[in-house]
């Protein structure tokens, strides 16, 4: 008889939302879910959005006391920053959506320390994106460049540094609003490069992993492009969607979750 793993969920926003939603249509096998961790003014419409079995919670404790085998982070950079090491410590594996948190070394290497001393895994799902296996296998065949490139709508960046420098609103060709690397990506942008964050964790680092970002007034959707190169081979990949209610994050990326949580339970696993 199959072990069912536990699941419990952190944020009900619009990936949140998403990830309960494509839950329901298409659950992955192995797994049920058993909670979900919102503010307490979300708390009663999250209810009415939720199959009765599902717990509701309004803090971390009550969704660890529901004993899940892992936790899926929906919520932002402060869930990590607060909680992470809190759901490792207790043997939860921690799917982290909020990738860019990880830019932060002290964060990371604590972590990194909790998931040693309680037995658990940080996973990465590949969101919006695609090719991390590829990246990978890039970095064990010496991987000397990478470079990232996400292009979204001008909507998508109203409320970042960039507003403050570009006239979004009145843009008519496509415009690089960031140049440099990861880490200074994710740290001046944290809730539009959580995936500069994951390439560069995956290949060659934060400080070596370039990055591009670009408003695009003709663009419909979200689009993400990696280049990376190693001794032997070249990667060149692209991924577009439509963005999710929130046109900072992307449709796909709570589908991305569900079919990481399925391949840890399958015969036949892609790694």
């Amino acid at each position: 008889m199959q072990n069912i793993k536990r699941v419990g969920l952190i944020g009900w926003g619009a990936i949140g939302a998403s990830i309960a939603r494509i839950w329901r249509e298409r659950p992955p096998l192995g797994h049920t879910l058993v909670g979900v961790c919102v503010r307490p003014a979300q708390i009663a419409r999250t209810r009415e959005e939720l199959p009765p079995e599902v717990s509701v919670c309004q803090n971390l404790d009550e969704l660890l006391a529901l004993r899940p085998d892992s936790v899926i982070e929906a919520a932002g950079h402060n869930a990590i920053q607060s909680g992470g090491a809190k759901i490792l410590l207790q043997g939860c594996d921690l799917y982290v959506l909020s990738v860019g948190s990880l830019a932060n070394d002290e964060l990371r290497q604590n972590l990194a320390g909790a998931c040693r001393q309680g037995g658990a895994q940080v996973l990465i799902p590949a969101g919006a994106l695609a090719g991390f296996d590829g990246l990978r296998a890039l970095a064990q065949d010496n991987l000397v460049s990478v470079k990232y490139t996400s292009t979204k709508p001008p909507a998508a960046w109203i409320g970042t540094p960039a507003a403050a420098v570009f006239p979004l609103d009145t843009l008519t060709k496509p415009t690089v609003i960031f140049r440099g690397n990861a880490a200074e990506a994710a740290t001046q942008y944290p809730k539009n490069a959580n995936l500069a964050a994951a390439v560069a964790l995956a290949g060659i680092g934060l400080e070596r992993t370039q990055v591009e970002l670009v408003a695009d007034p003709s663009a419909s959707g979200n689009t993400g492009v990696v280049e990376a190169a190693s001794a032997s081979t070249t990667l060149h990949l692209k991924v577009s969607g439509r963005a999710s209610a929130n046109p900072k994050t992307s449709a796909i990326v709570g589908a991305s979750v569900l079919a990481a949580l399925a391949n840890r339970t399958a015969a036949v696993r892609y790694v």
